[in-house]
């Protein structure tokens, strides 16, 4: 199955997200990539499969979390390097400059990690989905620093826009000595 849609739900409660999840997957046959509590006391669902698929369960979840949803995302055609990135770290040999979007909400993480790369040129190497971190969430992405700094003003707008941006921040040359903590 191509994976081309993503749909993500933030919850305020925990109780809610679960019984959403139950729901979602109830009503179309989805893809769950992650579906936990996070920090400070909220339900994450990410998930994807096909467009109708998607779509049903989105609305499922949507009608169910009601006014409980913090931030919510239907991204058709959503780059793959977003979805082989999240929660985890994908390798790669570029190592001229690399680019880090640290947002409030793992909606706008994963919104920023999209438009980074679809501008093109950079690798997506993660996106660290607000666990641990206060509710907080990140993208790390690594190319040639005009690569990066283009891929970085794209991701960073729509964040700035739902003033959910914490930090952006390019690291040209990185020293050889922090790779290990990036591969």
């Amino acid at each position: 199955m191509e994976l081309t849609v993503l749909g993500v739900l933030e919850f305020a409660s925990i109780a809610l997200g679960i019984k959403a999840l139950d729901e979602m997957v109830k009503v179309a046959p989805i893809q769950i990539l992650e579906a936990k509590t996070m920090c400070p006391g909220k339900y994450l669902i990410v998930f994807t499969g096909d467009v109708a698929s998607v779509e049903y369960s989105f609305n499922k979840g949507m009608e169910t979390g009601q006014s409980h949803i913090i931030d919510y995302l239907l991204l058709p055609m959503v780059h793959p390097q977003v979805v082989a990135a999240i929660g985890k770290i994908n390798k790669t040999d570029l190592w001229d400059a690399i680019g880090i979007i640290e947002t409030l909400s793992v909606v706008s993480s994963i919104e920023a990690a999209d438009i980074a790369a679809k501008k093109g040129g950079v690798s997506i190497v993660e996106i660290r989905l607000a666990i641990g971190f206060g509710g907080k969430s990140y993208v790390k992405m690594m190319g040639s620093l005009d690569e990066v700094q283009a891929a970085m003003e794209s991701g960073v707008v729509l964040a700035k826009e739902k003033e959910l941006l914490c930090m952006d921040v390019i690291i040209p040359q990185p020293h050889k000595e922090i790779k290990p903590f990036f591969m």
